[in-house]
């Protein structure tokens, strides 16, 4: 029906190649196929193309494959989809070199406690390279504020949840700021206008428009898009418009109108046209649709009827001819000599922007702190003046395994805050601005002095108050033991967060390893009764609590004296030493000292930590193995059925 339908997307290549084929990037892709497990198709057999200089808008209803046909564009399809098809970048098959391209995610996610101005400045400092002076790279981040107009908003802090700061469509601009620091010639937004009013929408779109205005980079900009104003969607230059994964038109915005149109659904006046698109192809509301729309026709049939028309019209062999002229002309290979900070220098900023985060968040080390205050308050209360009888030796053993097991319980607290940094490592990483080792050191560093300071004060009103084992050097082992415990649930916790990243089913996880270790520690159930398979062999030697018990046990009563409750006619001693007491009453370890259950502690927490690090880089290897393996056999499936044909 469209076939005598004129205009040609991208007819004025001709001059726009000439200013941008240099340096700009052509991203193409034809007879583009995705599907998933099972055989069922997201993406059917799509073609068209992205010029640098212009704005494309990928559309369609909820479901039909814009987010997939974005994601797979920009290379970050999931490990379970298999890719068909060519994805052309100049011409020619490479991959999107670092600095060239740039995801905007739909979510949000940033850091909440930083400023505009941190949050920016930090990510210039992650991404830009070393070669460039700290001066040089804080005036980028500064230009990019002010280009996407944040500049009166550069001292606000970004706020989340408990926390006002900036407006969505604020924090939706300083995600762009953050992925445009590198001046990328090609850009995704995966729905940059979601959950934002129309006039915060606009504002958004616009700014994005001008960029190609104000840098004179040519940038290509991709984005998908659910519904768009009339404002908005002029600001666009072509429309891919999707249904159920088929193409339903590709071409300029403004011809869109004349193609509906003369297929027999032209847009009423006054009405927003993207509005009229998406309810045209839309058939999750059939029913809910008066009969009088569309001429009563089912939408499945109106579908059908613009799939075929536009694979039939003389616009798709425009495109067919545009993308072959492409590929013909070519193009430049993407230049792989950007580089990121070097690693010092990565760990060194992602420290200080840590650091920054827990000062600011009361809920990762403050409010923490002023619980165990008050709990060792408490704690030191009920056993305040403990004495030196017999009595006292299960009273020393009970609260040294109180402060073992409990007390460094609580240390899953700040699960929550580290699962929202967890969110900003996630996108940063996608993106490219730093890998895991940076940021398990700069956590890691950056953790140190609160959990020290954690340590310390809690730590000294428990040991004190009870008076303990008289001497500074018992009460500095006392206070390194349980920061070495806090860490170790730290980073028990990064692990648990990696394979379970829902905070409250973490938290959960979390409790329930914990719970278990505490049990097979050596206290409620003395090792030499544990029963051997499993609990005894290898829970009991894997449990931290472990170490702590024995390491807290033998500080506390080595060198201690108390009275012995057995008759002296018996021919015992009227006293009875500590180590007498370890051996016979709490079964400990006697053939090492405490400071190896320390050693053992800090060798646990280095271990959790790689373990993290290796968990991490080895699900980025196999999604990317499973990734290829996947595509292969599609493409080998693919071209038996096209040798059938």
């Amino acid at each position: 029906m469209a076939e005598n339908l004129n205009p040609m997307p991208g007819s004025d290549t001709g001059s726009r190649s000439n200013r941008f084929m240099e340096d700009g990037v052509f991203l193409t892709w034809d007879d583009l196929w995705v599907t998933v497990a099972g055989g069922r198709p997201i993406l059917q057999g799509l073609a068209g193309y992205a010029h640098p200089g212009e704005l494309l808008a990928i559309m369609g209803p909820s479901g039909c494959g814009k987010s997939t046909l974005l994601d797979t564009l920009a290379g970050r399809q999931g490990p379970k989809t298999r890719q068909g098809g060519d994805i052309l970048i100049n011409g020619r098959k490479q991959v999107l070199a670092y600095g060239t391209s740039a995801y905007v995610t739909q979510d949000d996610a940033l850091i909440s406690t930083l400023t505009v101005r941190e949050a920016v400045y930090y990510s210039a400092q992650l991404q830009l390279p070393d070669t460039m002076a700290k001066s040089e790279k804080n005036e980028r981040a500064e230009m990019t504020i002010r280009e996407m107009g944040l500049q009166d908003s550069m001292d606000t802090r970004i706020g989340g949840w408990g926390a006002k700061g900036l407006s969505g469509g604020q924090k939706r601009r300083v995600s762009i700021c953050i992925e445009i620091l590198t001046r990328p010639k090609l850009l995704f937004l995966d729905e940059p206008t979601s959950g934002l009013d129309s006039a915060a929408s606009y504002y958004v779109m616009s700014r994005i428009a001008s960029m190609n205005q104000k840098d004179n980079i040519g940038r290509t900009i991709i984005a998908s898009i659910h519904q768009p104003s009339a404002e908005v969607f002029q600001l666009f230059a072509n429309l891919y418009l999707l249904s159920a994964g088929k193409t339903v038109y590709f071409g300029p915005v403004s011809a869109a109108n004349e193609f509906f149109a003369l297929n027999g659904f032209p847009c009423p006046s006054l009405q927003n046209p993207s509005d009229h698109f998406l309810k045209t192809i839309n058939k999750d509301f059939e029913k809910d649709i008066e009969l009088g729309f569309a001429n009563g026709i089912p939408t499945q049939e109106v579908i059908d009827i613009l799939v075929k028309s536009y694979k039939s019209s003389d616009i798709y062999q425009m495109v067919q001819k545009e993308i072959a002229q492409i590929c013909k002309q070519g193009g430049g290979a993407l230049q792989k000599n950007k580089r990121r900070s070097g690693l010092f220098n990565q760990c060194h900023v992602l420290t200080r922007r840590s650091f920054i985060n827990m000062s600011r968040d009361l809920g990762y080390y403050w409010l923490r702190l002023g619980i165990y205050i008050s709990l060792s308050i408490v704690l030191g209360s009920v056993f305040v003046h403990i004495g030196m009888d017999n009595g006292s030796i299960q009273a020393r053993g009970s609260l040294m395994m109180f402060v073992a097991s409990f007390l460094t319980f609580m240390a899953i607290g700040g699960f929550p805050s580290f699962v929202e940094e967890m969110k900003v490592f996630e996108r940063e990483r996608l993106n490219g601005h730093y890998g895991v080792t940076p940021f398990v050191i700069g956590n890691t560093l950056s953790a140190l002095p609160f959990l020290a300071l954690v340590a310390l004060i809690p730590g000294a009103i428990t040991y004190f108050l009870p008076r303990l084992h008289p001497g500074y050097q018992h009460f500095l082992f006392f206070v390194i033991i349980i920061f070495a415990c806090m860490m170790l649930v730290e980073s028990l916790m990064m692990i648990v967060a990696s394979v379970v990243p829902n905070f409250l089913m973490g938290i959960i996880v979390g409790a329930g390893i914990q719970g278990l270790m505490i049990l097979v520690g050596g206290f409620f159930r003395l090792p030499s009764d544990l029963p051997k398979p499993v609990f005894k062999f290898p829970l009991y030697y894997i449990a931290f609590h472990k170490y702590a018990y024995q390491g807290l046990f033998k500080n506390e009563f080595v060198g201690l004296t108390f009275p012995n409750n057995v008759q002296a006619g018996n021919g015992s001693s009227p006293t009875i030493t500590g180590e007498e007491i370890l051996k016979q009453t709490w079964r400990i370890e006697m053939t090492y000292s405490k400071w190896v259950d320390l050693a053992i502690l800090f060798a646990m927490v280095v271990l959790y930590r790689t373990l993290f690090l290796i968990i991490i880089k080895t699900t980025e290897k196999k999604k990317a193995v499973i990734g290829k393996f996947m595509s292969a056999t599609w493409k080998d499936k693919a071209q038996v059925t096209k040798g059938e044909r």
